[in-house]
């Protein structure tokens, strides 16, 4: 079959009728109104094949933009076309390549970028986010998750504070009771604050306030009453003022949660508050011995020691201090087991004053008080029992 056209309006002699062509038809419409002929410029009908079907080139490059007075003419593949004119004799043998489709358009996103090789990531102020949403952690918990101990002792320097008070205490229970008020109303003042502080409740004025005046009103009724009456001297504003603290819960606009740990903490606050009072109602020989012997007991614990040596040491520093100030009031070496006693209950408070990464403040204030707050009671007790 040769691949001239029709010409002339004779089919071409020597081969089948081609059939009419459209796609030829248009290109001369299109001719004759740019160029004025019937061809296109430089088309050669015998050597020119037009391929009318998609290819890859037409759907990556997209399509030629034509005039718009030319007439549109929908694509058709190659297959249609050649099965039309042959009557699909010579339909292509193989399945078709997949056409590559362009890809969606999408937003542009910019990708964050890779961290560089060898840089090393900061680490982050505070611990991983908890399930509720705060990001902050204490540093006790951090500590513990690192394997650290979140105890922090007071040092010397409270300790030392700790020996002047406990001195000062030794020094006036044999002059008055007039006398030993003064430094026994310091120690309740500073225990009161300590407390608060060292369960993180600062500033608690009230609280504070409440648990000074417990202390207060227990000096003054046992100054009232006498060392004879002292339990009841001291029981008697230790439950009023449970109810106080009580009420001024009840009366706070915080959650149910925060109000039962307010109502504990301004409680225990209250309780050692009254109890320092022990001081004041014991024998002053007892007093003397029991002061005494929390001050060389804190100093001992303060030293550079490892921690169980530490703690031997300073009950034997104890015991020691209530044989040498038993010996002077006339105890003698019945001093020594008040003196251990005592060295016993100001380490339980030292240990206390130095849970969960306890802050300066705390140091300066219950790291002082508690342990000489502690020993109160056993002072009161051992002091009745060996007198």
């Amino acid at each position: 079959m040769s691949d001239q056209p029709y010409q002339g309006g004779q089919p071409h002699q020597g081969g089948p009728y081609e059939g009419y062509d459209p796609y030829q038809q248009q290109w001369s419409a299109y001719d004759q109104q740019q160029y004025g002929h019937g061809q296109q410029p430089g088309y050669d009908p015998q050597l020119t094949q037009q391929w009318q079907g998609q290819t890859w080139e037409t759907q990556t490059h997209g399509s030629m933009q034509m005039p718009a007075e030319a007439a549109y003419v929908p694509p058709q593949t190659f297959e249609g076309q050649y099965g039309q004119q042959h009557g699909q004799q010579y339909a292509q043998p193989y399945p078709a390549a997949p056409q590559p489709q362009p890809a969606p358009a999408t937003a542009p996103a910019t990708a964050p970028p890779a961290p560089e090789a060898g840089a090393e990531e900061s680490e982050p102020d505070y611990g991983p986010a908890t399930l509720g949403g705060n990001s902050r952690i204490t540093d006790a918990q951090r500590a513990r998750l690192e394997g650290r101990s979140p105890i922090i002792e007071p040092g010397m320097q409270p300790a030392l504070l700790t020996a002047v008070l406990g001195l000062l205490l030794a020094a006036t229970a044999p002059v008055a009771s007039y006398a030993l008020v003064v430094p026994l109303v310091l120690l309740q003042a500073v225990t009161a604050a300590g407390w608060f502080r060292l369960n993180g409740m600062w500033p608690a004025r009230q609280g504070i306030a409440l648990a000074f005046l417990g202390g207060l009103a227990a000096d003054v009724a046992v100054l009232t009453a006498g060392r004879d009456h002292v339990p009841a001297a001291i029981l008697g504003p230790l439950g009023v003022w449970v109810l106080l603290c009580l009420v001024l819960q009840l009366r706070s606009h915080a959650s149910p949660d925060e109000r039962m740990y307010g109502l504990m903490a301004t409680v225990v606050s209250t309780a050692l508050s009254v109890l320092a009072t022990g001081y004041l109602g014991a024998d002053p020989h007892a007093v003397s011995v029991g002061a005494a012997a929390v001050a060389v007991a804190i100093l001992a614990r303060a030293l550079p020691l490892p921690s169980p040596v530490s703690v031997v040491v300073s009950l034997l520093a104890a015991a020691g201090s209530g044989i040498a100030v038993g010996g002077m009031t006339g105890l003698g070496a019945k001093g020594a087991a008040l003196g251990a006693a005592a060295g016993v209950c100001a380490l339980i408070g030292h240990r206390v004053a130095s849970y969960d990464y306890p802050s300066r403040f705390v140091h300066f204030t219950a790291g002082v008080a508690l342990p000489l707050s502690a020993a109160a009671p056993v002072v009161w007790l051992l002091g009745r029992a060996l007198g």
